[in-house]
């Protein structure tokens, strides 16, 4: 919103306020207020969530060193959640469609989550919401994020599939867009909440391909650059920058008090939502496969899961001691930490990876 106001001082006042129509500035500006937000809020946040009792529920079957973090307050995404929307509404462009669908859609999935999270740890019932209507709301609100991108659609790219690595090669998708950018939503969504188990393990990778992402939105985003790199170039995803900026802020944020040993968790408020922004961005970006690879420890994680339940019914044996992954490591003697970093290094070779696709074509 202040895009509006720095325009019109511009226009009235001062030249010097076009400043602010640099994407750049307002991508490190969305950064730091989210941050700041997050530093701020984060200690009143803990405070009354300790106050309430709103703790963590320890699994029986799990890792031991698990049990001494039972009570540490969670829901603590909901601190994410206000950082990215008050950074974003602050500094990107209220007139792109972009921006909007991605916000709206965070923060829907955030408010599923915030219901399961709800009647879980303050109503007590130990299942929160059931499977079944989890799925659903996801699937509603995927499908509509889903046919909001199509139906908003002004080239033949921005319903394309990409395939990264190749300069040309371009799967047009017609409708069969609308179940692709479905499945990368949700799926993405319930990967990032499948992987917050430890303290940082899911909040550091997803600010990492946030940041990798908002490169992607940038450069989409300016014909110039696009045209460069080989990569589409989709008019109007470079505000989208400002969004994810806003991801990294808050997620560094919420990082400086779920570091190990963490002082609170994100809860299904929280992974849910980063999850399906990071979906709804790659596809937005026309960048779904890249996020496939940036995202692989999402990746692995749900896999194990997958393996995990699959092997268990048609045999009666676990490939893993425990899923997800983390937890076999774990339980395999990792101490938390080590798992942790381990991870995190994945995630920084993998986003390296994603991020030379921009260049080797």
């Amino acid at each position: 919103m202040l895009v509006l106001l720095a325009e019109w001082l511009a226009k009235n006042l001062y030249s010097g306020f076009n400043v602010f129509q640099y994407l750049t500035l307002r991508g490190i500006l969305g950064v730091l207020t989210a941050l700041l937000i997050s530093l701020i809020v984060g200690p009143v946040m803990i405070q009354r969530l300790s106050r309430y009792q709103i703790g963590q529920q320890i699994r029986e079957d799990g890792p031991k060193s698990h049990f001494s973090k039972a009570g540490t307050p969670t829901m603590g995404g909901a601190l994410i959640l206000i950082a990215i929307a008050v950074a974003t509404l602050l500094w990107a462009d209220p007139r792109n469609h972009y921006v909007w669908i991605v916000l709206l859609t965070t923060l829907a999935f955030g408010a599923i989550g915030w219901v399961d999270d709800y009647k879980k740890l303050i109503l007590r019932n130990s299942k929160g919401l059931s499977a079944r209507a989890k799925y659903s709301l996801q699937s509603c609100i995927g499908l509509a994020a889903a046919l909001l991108l199509y139906v908003t659609a002004q080239a033949p790219v921005e319903t394309q599939l990409i395939v990264p690595f190749f300069k040309n090669v371009a799967l047009n998708l017609g409708w069969l867009f609308i179940p692709l950018t479905y499945f990368v939503i949700v799926g993405s969504s319930n990967a990032v909440n499948l992987t917050d188990g430890l303290d940082g393990l899911a909040i550091v990778p997803t600010a990492m391909v946030a940041g990798a992402l908002a490169v992607f939105c940038y450069a989409s985003g300016n014909r110039i650059f696009a045209d460069y790199l080989g990569i589409p170039y989709v008019p109007g995803v470079g505000e989208v920058m400002v969004f994810c900026g806003a991801m990294v802020g808050a997620g560094l944020g919420f990082l400086w008090f779920n570091a190990y040993p963490a002082q609170v968790f994100m809860g299904d408020v929280g992974a849910l939502a980063l999850g399906a922004a990071l979906g709804t961005i790659a596809v937005a970006v026309r960048q779904e496969l890249v996020l496939f690879v940036m995202g692989g420890v999402f990746v692995m994680e749900t896999v194990s899961v997958i393996l995990q339940v699959a092997s268990f019914k048609l045999t009666g044996r676990r490939i893993f001691r425990m899923a997800p992954l983390h937890h076999h490591f774990e339980l395999n003697g990792w101490p938390e930490p080590r798992v942790i970093v381990r991870f995190w290094i994945i995630t920084i070779i993998l986003v390296l990876v994603g991020l030379s696709t921009l260049k080797i074509r």
